[in-house]
């Protein structure tokens, strides 16, 4: 029997894993709104059944702790873009720490423009690279000026490192970056849910 796919609850409800239950409640209204399938502009019940779904799990508390270690866990397992054995001395396997920090910094940076960075051992984690593999990238990502450290200690984006990004486009590992589509998105529902 095969195990059915895991579903991204804070993908549907298009928040982040932080959110509190008021922001659940005042998005899932909006949400339900926009995808009821009486709604002849833009309903869907495959997109309100998601919805629905996602808010009955993200509201129990019993149900969102269980789900946070699945969540945790895969987004781990999707961060695992390279096996740890081969990230020795290849300059590929260097392209592939560089594009998976820099993206995972870019998106803390979108997140918290002024002060969004990530922890080294977050970056461990989430990358699956041990903290040896990371001195050589971020010793060259710094000398570019890439990356700054924060006084929070945390790594984080600079604006260079923002062009590179950009630069990098079409090759780098998009992963959990928003794209130009998700970032209107969200955009448009913390909007919409301030308002609703």
């Amino acid at each position: 029997m095969s195990q059915a796919p895991f579903v991204d609850h804070y993908e549907v409800m298009q928040l982040s894993q932080g959110a509190d239950n008021e922001t659940l409640e005042r998005v899932f209204r909006l949400l339900a709104k926009r995808y009821h399938p009486d709604n002849p502009e833009s309903g869907s019940e495959e997109a309100f059944r998601e919805v629905h779904d996602a808010y009955e799990v993200l509201t129990d508390p019993a149900r969102r702790a269980a789900y946070d270690v699945q969540y945790d866990k895969n987004r781990s397992m999707q961060w695992q873009v390279f096996d740890q054995d081969s990230t020795r001395g290849s300059h590929s396997e260097d392209q592939k720490i560089f594009s998976g920090v820099l993206s995972l910094l870019y998106a803390a940076r979108r997140n918290n423009p002024e002060s969004g960075g990530v922890g080294a051992v977050d970056l461990e984690r989430k990358l699956g690279v041990p903290r040896e593999h990371l001195e050589f990238p971020f010793w060259y990502m710094k000398k570019r000026g890439w990356v700054e450290i924060l006084q929070s200690g945390q790594y984080a984006i600079t604006i260079d490192g923002i062009e590179e990004v950009l630069t990098r486009e079409a090759t780098a590992p998009v992963h959990r970056m928003l794209t130009e589509g998700e970032d209107a998105d969200l955009g448009t529902t913390e909007a919409d849910a301030a308002n609703g």
